[in-house]
C-alpha cells in the first residue's frame, strides 16, 4: 500500500532489498533512461485473507504489459521479480525456488529473482546459494549493462 501511495514503484523496505541485490543506489535505478520497471499489475490488486499481496491481475500483462515490453529497444537485462513475473516471462510452472536456483539457464540476459519483500527473509536465510551465487553474478552483469 505504501508503494501505491507513492505512486512509484518499490519505495518500501523490499525496493531497498531489490536495490542491495542489483547493486544500484535510489539514482540509478530511478534513471529512466538506463533501468525500466515495469510492472506484472499496474495497480495494488489487494490483500488476501493472511494479509499478505494478491497476485497481480491476468489482464493487466494481457492488456498492458506486452505492449509496454513491446515499447523497448536493446534491453539487454531482464530482472524478475516474483513468481508472477516468472511464470509470465519465462513459461515456468516451477515455484520459486527451482526457477531461481535455474539461474544459469537464463542468465546473462535475464534474471529470475524471488521477491525481495520481507516476507522471504526465511527463504533467503534457507537458500544461502542465492547470495553467494546469484547476486554476484546479478551485480555484475548489471554493472556490465549500465556502463557499456
Amino acid at each position: 500500500m505504501r508503494v501505491h501511495k507513492s505512486g512509484q514503484p518499490f519505495t518500501d523496505p523490499s525496493g531497498d532489498r531489490l536495490r542491495d541485490w542489483l547493486g544500484l543506489d535510489e539514482a540509478a535505478f530511478y534513471d529512466r533512461s538506463r533501468v525500466a520497471i515495469i510492472p506484472m499489475a499496474f495497480c495494488f490488486p489487494g490483500y488476501d485473507a493472511k494479509g499478505s499481496d494478491l497476485p497481480p491481475p491476468k489482464i493487466c500483462g494481457q492488456t498492458w504489459h506486452d505492449r509496454i515490453m513491446a515499447q523497448l529497444d536493446g534491453v539487454r537485462l531482464r530482472v524478475l521479480v516474483g513468481a508472477a513475473a516468472h511464470r509470465y516471462h519465462l513459461g515456468v510452472k516451477t515455484g520459486v525456488t527451482e526457477t531461481v536456483r535455474g539461474w544459469r539457464d537464463h542468465a546473462p540476459e535475464t534474471f529470475a529473482l524471488p521477491h525481495p519483500s520481507w516476507r522471504n527473509t526465511a527463504w533467503l536465510k534457507k537458500n544461502p546459494w542465492f547470495e553467494e551465487e546469484v547476486l554476484p553474478a546479478l551485480r555484475t552483469r548489471v554493472a556490465e549493462v549500465l556502463n557499456d
